[in-house]
């Protein structure tokens, strides 16, 4: 790429060729002689056979003669992933869900050649049973704002060429022929741009810090190793639009001076490692990388660097100590990255989410992402919304947006008909919203208030079958096994924590444990090295604060509300309701129950494990738990 003018000539060249996908959102004219089948090709649908989907379609196009005239086309997440595969049929947008690769021949029989569309394959939706025919039309998407997701399910992440056409690497020609550093940082300032990895620092102070330390060589690093559990929004962004943060990245490079960069990625999310090696290389080949870009004296190189999948390394200073060769452990702070960093020089260290949004803050201006939002934090976040929920998937919502309206509006509510009783965000690093905070605005400084944070983006909702005393303790776990174990409050204090949760959810604690426990906290939080340990404690500290009720309902009556802790519980047989089918004695797998047919059974607590099968298996609602 020698100039910006040649960027544009590409950009105008592939925009014909994406008419049909543009005219979506920008009102472009459309060719109405091509067609194109766009198909999801995110992780969460390739597991649903959507590759599959595509290689059969692609069959049946060619057998029926139609290859030249339709175009299949595979995409990053559309977010909607309860509803995957999904494909959408241009130009009249038809969307299908749920598409298996049986359906390709009707898809192409019945729709394309028979001009009508497939009615049981269309999206109903769950309350109102309407037929929805247009993905956008969805209640899912009606309050989102996809700023950092705005090209995943619109492009084919593993062409340059359609990144270009949605005006790829316009923010980075503008700003390295236009804008100084110091034009840049303030930009980003009047952005309002937060870090969306996890406390939210303000971006152009961390770049600003990089940009202003004195050093012979500076890095920038991208933190792609998405831990958190249920969470998966980095890995998306990376699988459906690899070429934005590239961008982003080289951006940082031209504002602080550095001209290497490494993305730090786990190794377990290989379609993203394989689509970000593909963007790479391309932009290599456009002279996006590399020497003198668009004809400057700029010059950035970009490598990918594979985790092992420690959690403790989405902490910034282990994530460096990994790049670097050594065992990811944290190093004491200060110095930060931004003075000694890799390989002891500055460094800025961003992860996906932030840096997606970057290209689009100096494409549109900063002022058009400081307008979303609230006063202190600005524009959108991305959440990985899961667990009792309707539309599991990722959404992207404007910050300041309730959790009501995430669960209720874009989430579908809760299945089943059940109560909402609270929502975990930020992981194992996170805390417990309860009902009572249901209507408090998503922000950053709102979380922290109530006990939580925002973290990566993890969201996951829970109904009135769920045990936060487990809850807790499934966190802890988690935290636990992860810990590095370089410093004593975390290595030691989350084990002697988890000790007391077991105490607890197995009927064997007492008062003074509970106070043990809520003591133990707050020494881990207050002298733990890192982030991991600091924020260990968050889950058990708000789900005791929200739902103490229930610790003392373990501790001082033996009983699990909820029903979920196996040793605080017993499976019975209601004489009334038991018709005597025996197939509860035949599901169980030590043999447990016994009777005669047609008479009533009986469990023997003794030998009953608790495993819920007969309850599963019951037609006749017989049996309970108490």
């Amino acid at each position: 790429m020698k100039n910006w003018q040649e960027l544009n000539e590409l950009q105008k060249h592939y925009r014909q060729k994406v008419a049909i996908r543009l005219d979506e959102g920008e009102g472009t004219a459309l060719d109405t002689k091509k067609r194109e089948i766009v198909v999801c090709a995110g992780t969460g649908c390739l597991s649903s056979k959507s590759r599959d989907f595509i290689d059969t379609m692609n069959n049946e196009l060619m057998a029926h003669g139609l290859s030249e005239e339709v175009s299949v086309v595979a995409t990053g997440c559309f977010g909607l992933c309860a509803q995957g595969p999904i494909v959408i049929v241009h130009p009249e947008g038809t969307f299908y869900h749920q598409v298996q690769p049986k359906d390709a021949k009707k898809i192409v029989e019945k729709h394309l050649i028979g001009g009508e569309p497939i009615e049981k394959m269309l999206y109903h939706d769950h309350e109102t049973k309407e037929v929805i025919r247009k993905l956008m039309d969805t209640p899912f998407y009606h309050k989102q704002e996809r700023v950092a997701l705005r090209n995943c399910g619109r492009i084919d992440p593993e062409k340059i060429e359609e990144y270009i056409a949605f005006d790829g690497y316009q923010a980075l020609a503008k700003v390295v022929h236009e804008y100084s550093p110091e034009d840049v940082l303030e930009r980003l300032k009047v952005s309002g741009l937060r870090g969306r990895g996890g406390a939210g620092f303000p971006t152009y102070m961390k770049w600003t810090f990089a940009k202003n330390s004195p050093g012979d060589q500076k890095y920038v690093v991208c933190n792609a190793d998405e831990g958190d559990p249920g969470a998966f929004m980095d890995r998306s962004v990376l699988e459906g639009d690899p070429h934005a943060v590239i961008e982003a990245m080289a951006i940082a490079g031209y504002t602080i001076g550095a001209n290497q960069g490494y993305v730090y990625v786990r190794a377990e999310y290989p379609t993203a490692v394989n689509r970000l090696e593909i963007a790479i290389q391309q932009a290599r080949e456009y002279g996006l990388l590399g020497d003198n870009i668009f004809g400057t004296n700029f010059s950035f190189q970009l490598d990918i660097r594979l985790g092992s999948g420690a959690f403790v390394c989405g902490e910034e200073t282990a994530l460096l100590e990994s790049i670097e060769g050594r065992r990811g452990e944290p190093r004491p702070r200060p110095p930060f990255p931004a003075v000694k960093g890799l390989f002891g020089k500055p460094t800025t260290v961003n992860n996906v989410e932030t840096l997606a949004n970057i290209p689009q803050i100096f494409v549109k201006g900063p002022e058009w992402f400081a307008a979303m939002g609230t006063e202190k934090s600005k524009g959108t976040k991305v959440f990985a919304l899961g667990g009792k929920i309707q539309n599991t998937g990722l959404v992207e919502i404007p910050m300041g947006t309730t959790l009501r309206e995430i669960v209720e509006d874009i989430g579908g509510g809760i299945p089943d008909g059940k109560a909402f009783k609270a929502a975990q965000t930020g992981g194992p690093s996170g805390g417990c919203i309860p009902e009572e905070h249901y209507d408090v605005p998503i922000d950053y400084d709102n979380l922290m208030e109530i006990g939580s944070m925002m973290g990566s983006g993890g969201l996951i909702v829970m109904d009135e079958d769920n045990c936060m005393v487990d809850i807790a303790k499934f966190f802890l776990e988690f935290t636990v096994e992860e810990s590095c174990g370089k410093c004593a409050p975390c290595r030691i204090g989350t084990k002697r924590l988890l000790e007391i949760l077991d105490k607890i959810t197995m009927g064997k604690a007492t008062m003074a444990d509970l106070d043990k426990m809520e003591e133990l906290c707050y020494h881990i939080k207050e002298n733990s090295l890192c982030g991991l340990g600091q924020t260990a404690p968050n889950p058990v500290l708000s789900t005791y604060h929200y739902f103490k009720e229930e610790y003392l309902a373990h501790v001082q009556d033996r009983r699990c509300p909820a029903g979920v802790c196996k040793n605080l519980i017993q499976y019975s047989i209601e004489p009334e309701k038991c018709t005597g089918c025996s197939a509860c004695a035949r599901i169980c797998p030590v043999s447990a129950i016994s009777g005669e047919v047609k008479k009533v059974y009986e469990i023997d607590q003794e030998t009953c494990i608790k495993c819920g099968l007969c309850k599963d298996t019951c037609r006749f609602d017989a049996i309970y738990v108490h």
